[in-house]
């Protein structure tokens, strides 16, 4: 899945255009490098967000096309 998409389904950003935006300014890093917004989203990935005064680190637990509110939370988990 694109890393746009996932950024969405899983609602760490709320809007696709938005997530693609923050990806070309280098907002989002994959495993400590820029990443583009067609980059290929794996379980394992580490994600880090700025956006913000508060960065945010997530790692990847799980991919899907869609989720639910309740089950977008379970798709990353918080690092420190």
């Amino acid at each position: 899945m694109r890393l746009d998409k996932y950024l969405k389904v899983s609602r760490l950003i709320k809007r696709r255009t938005v997530a693609n935006e923050a990806c070309d300014a280098g907002r989002v890093l994959v495993n400590g490098k820029p990443a583009r917004a067609s980059y290929e989203v794996k379980a394992g990935d580490v994600l880090e967000i700025s956006m913000g005064a508060h960065p945010i680190k997530v790692k990847v637990v799980s991919v899907s096309e869609y989720a639910k509110k309740d089950e977008a939370a379970a798709m990353y988990q918080i690092e420190n």
